[in-house]
Parts: C-alpha cells; structure tokens; sequence
C-alpha cells in the first residue's frame, strides 16, 4: 500500500509517493510562472496549477507502477483562489501571497467591519495577502466575472474539483481566507454576507484528516492511482509542512525555507492575545484537530537566494551547469562560518509578520570597498534570519516558548545555511531525513483515514530525524548584539523614508 502527499506551492507543486512504513518511493515535480502585470500583482496561471499537479501525480505514481496509490492528501499554498464558472472553466488567475492590490480595500473595509472583531472571529489581521480582501478586489473589479463564478475555491479544494470530488477545504487553510471562524469552525455568516458570498460558493470545512471521497474510477485510472483510492482533507501548506516534520508537541516548531519562510509552532488552546494581534501573529487551526498554531514568516525567504543567484551569480550557474550540480550549492559553500558584520533589513518583498509593511524596500548596511561578494550574501541571509528571531521573540513573550526548531524546504539541505540560522536564533536545529515535510504530511493524513491508526502515531514511526545543529557559542553572541540593532533598523528607516525628522 501506498500514499500520495501532493504539495501546491506558489513557485512548484510537488507529488511524492511513500509506502505504509514512511519510506519515500518516488516524487515529481513542476514549476511554473509568477506572473506581474502591473506593479504590486502576483498571479498565477490555475490552469497551468491544475495541469503540472496532474502531470507530477501521473509522473510519480508511474515510478512505481506495481504499488498503485491508495489515498491522497493536498498540502496547499494558502490565500491564493480561482473563481469557477458552472462548466468548470477557471474564470481568472490566481492571486498569491504576495499579490498587494488590495491594500486600500484591506484597510478601509477592515476598519469599516471593525478590526478587533475581525480578528476575534478569524484569528487573523488585516492584509491584502487574504482571500477575503482579494475577493472584495475582484468583485468590484470584475463584475462580470463575479457574476458567473459558481465557485471559488482554494489550491487543495480546487484539485479536489478537478478530481471529481465534492471540493472540501480544511480548517487551517480555511483560516488563511480571513472568511473562517476559528472559535465555530465554519464560514462566518457576517463576514460572508458582508461580502456577498454564498457559503455553497465556497469549500465544505473539514478537520485535517478527515476523508473527503474517493477518485472516480476512470480519474483513478488516468493517474494510475487503485480503483476507490481516497481523498483525506490535508491543509495549509505551512502547518502540512509542521506536521510532516513532526511537529506534535508544545515547545516544537517548523521552520521552513522555500520562497517564503515560515515558522510554525504548535500550542493547545487558542492564543488571541493583544500582543499577537498587535503584531498580526494570527491564530488558526493546526492540522491535528484540537490544537492550534499561528505562523511566522518573512515574504522575502528562499526567494532572496534566487534573486542573488540570477542578479549576481552568473558563473556559479555557468559552473553548475558544467558540473551537473546546484548553483546555490556553489553559492554557499562560499559564504563561510562567521558572521559577515554588515546589517540587512530584508524586506525586498511585502515584510509579512510582525510589521505587514508593503511600501519600505530592502536596505543593507555597513558596506564598505572591502566587502566580498559573500559577505553580502551571507548578510541578506542573516537578515532574514533576524526578522524570524524578531517574530520568535514576540511569539516567547505571548506565552508560545519554542525549544526546538525543525528545518525543512530547500534551505534544510544547506547545513551551512542551517547553522546560520541555528546561530542567529540561537536555538537548536532538529534536522529531519524527509525535508519534503508537506508531502510526507499529506501522505501521513491519508494513511491515518485509510488505516484508523491516530495521525500522531504514524508521525511518530514515519519521521526520521538526522543531527541536531546547535548553536555556534561564539556567534550566537555576536548575533545577540546585532539583533539588538537590528530591531532599531524597521522603525529608523521608516521614520526617515516618511519624512520623519
């Protein structure tokens, strides 16, 4: 027997096929296009989404004909949605994470509403990055669009649409809409109202876990997938990616590196406190029922990387294409093991958590004719690394203590890279063998509904962990001071960047 984790991410999906014991048999994976078509947007293609998920299902399940997939569970990028016309078609792209034309919807329909009961009812706080914003942007934009959409839905209910199923949403990703009610754990009836929404328009909420159907015969055969294969409820990428890296426990978190990074811990009882909200550290479902979690993150992750590689890394991609290797495997093998003493404030995207800034851009200081070009590139990773200390920091003084960090996503692969962070933290690394956590999750999930066997049990067989990577004591010190200048720089820059005196 066999299990499917299918992860939809913003950049990629990704399908990866386990066995009933947690061992990774195959994966397949897609990327596609960003598209920015007018300063502030970020879309994608839905059609496009719903062709490489099918292609990297079909692609993996081919690797290992003789076990055909038995259940099948969808981590997904949260916010983003596609509005669906009656015949199934997608009437718009995508909007992602990072998409801001909502910004002035988001803050005047926000106050309007009432900010403190919005994020009472939801958990979360005003940001143009939500599907409810995006969805006021596109109703009063695209009327005719509106007008014929049937459904909207996100990632992970989309592709159970496409599968031939009744579309169920999860509760985390449900939360990541700001349209879920955390406390009822349903459609909130006043927020859908006040945006004229039907809740038969949008996704049945489900606990993760929960299964949602089973493949039609000739979908399941397309696929390769056995005849009556299930469909488990699955979630929120970030919490998908928690749970995948075992992540069970209060005092546990996730940090994950992809184009965004995210820390997610999880917790008991729901925490909704005026510092958390101050802070837009929201509170939502975890994807075992019963606890919750909130998420860390900085827009600006992995994506710095990349941008480093494309801008100024021309001959470690000449070089890795000679070679058959990685480009950021060349990248930082060259950024050594001390600290590069420049300051980053990496906001070269919308900041995320604490401070949701859309407008200050990204700042380096300290520059001088002697810095090496690795110098900066172990800097723009630091700082990124300091916005999540930042987070960490507010998270430790709402009462969520977090021990123990467990990496995953491409940056987990860098040990380099995860004793930076390791050292900026300065809390210990759990390393996990299976860094493709978010998968591993959805197949974990789907085993769990297939078997009966408690998700918390079959976490505890799957998820392999490696070495712990603890802090260097020397630079976790130097760190501690840089971070407290570190806090200085947000408020500084935007003081003066606005005219202040």
């Amino acid at each position: 027997m066999s299990y499917m984790g299918l992860d939809v991410g913003q950049t990629g999906c990704k399908a990866v096929i386990f066995d009933q014991e947690g061992n990774k048999r195959s994966q397949s994976y897609r990327e596609y296009k960003t598209l920015i078509p007018a300063e502030g947007w970020a879309e994608i293609d839905s059609d496009e989404v719903r062709n490489s998920c099918l292609s990297v299902m079909k692609e993996a399940q081919s690797a290992c004909p003789e076990d055909p997939v038995d259940g099948l569970s969808i981590s997904s990028m949260g916010e983003a949605f596609t509005p669906v016309a009656g015949d199934g078609s997608c009437l718009g792209n995508a909007m992602i994470a990072s998409d801001t034309r909502a910004q002035e919807i988001a803050e005047v329909w926000s106050h309007r509403f009432g900010v403190d009961k919005l994020y009472q009812l939801t958990g979360h706080t005003a940001h143009p990055m939500f599907s409810l914003f995006k969805l006021l942007w596109f109703r009063d934009t695209m009327p005719d669009a509106w007008n014929k959409a049937v459904k909207f839905l996100c990632f992970e209910d989309f592709l159970q649409h496409v599968l031939g199923l009744q579309p169920h949403i999860a509760w985390s990703l449900a939360g990541r809409t700001m349209m879920f009610n955390v406390k009822s754990h349903g459609w909130d009836p006043e927020i859908l109202d006040a945006v004229g929404i039907d809740p038969q328009q949008l996704a049945i909420p489900t606990p993760s876990g929960e299964k949602v159907g089973s493949i039609q015969k000739d979908v399941a055969e397309s696929l390769g997938f056995s005849r009556g294969a299930i469909v488990t409820a699955g979630g929120h990428d970030q919490p998908m990616g928690a749970l995948g890296a075992g992540v069970i426990n209060p005092g546990m978190a996730m940090y994950a590196t992809g184009t965004s990074e995210c820390i997610t811990p999880a917790f008991q009882e729901p925490v909704m406190s005026e510092a958390l909200m101050q802070n837009n550290l929201c509170t939502y479902d975890y994807t075992i029922p019963g606890m919750y979690t909130t998420v860390s993150f900085s827009l600006t992750g992995g994506n710095i990387l990349r941008w480093f590689r494309d801008e100024w890394g021309r001959m470690e991609l000449l070089e890795a294409k000679r070679q058959g290797t990685d480009a950021y495997t060349l990248l930082l093998s060259q950024i050594g093991s001390s600290p590069s003493g420049l300051l980053v404030l990496p906001y070269f995207t919308p900041s995320g958590t604490p401070y949701f800034e859309t407008e200050l851009p990204g700042a380096i200081f300290g520059l001088r004719l002697s810095t090496k070009r690795e110098q900066v590139l172990r800097a723009l990773l630091e700082g990124v690394a300091f916005e999540m200390r930042l987070n960490m920091d507010i998270l430790n003084r709402s009462g969520i203590h977090i021990k123990e960090l467990r990496p995953i996503g491409g940056g987990a692969k860098s040990s380099v890279w995860v004793q930076l962070k390791a050292d900026v933290l300065n809390t210990p690394m759990t390393t996990v063998q299976v860094t493709e956590a978010a998968s591993l999750a959805g197949a974990m999930l789907a085993c769990s509904a297939q078997t009966g066997e408690p998700v918390q049990s079959i976490v505890k067989r799957w998820v392999k962990t490696g070495d712990v990577i603890e802090p260097n004591r020397e630079n976790a010190e130097f760190y501690g001071e840089q971070f407290d200048r570190y806090k200085k720089l947000y408020p500084s820059l935007k003081n003066m960047m606005r005219g202040g005196s």
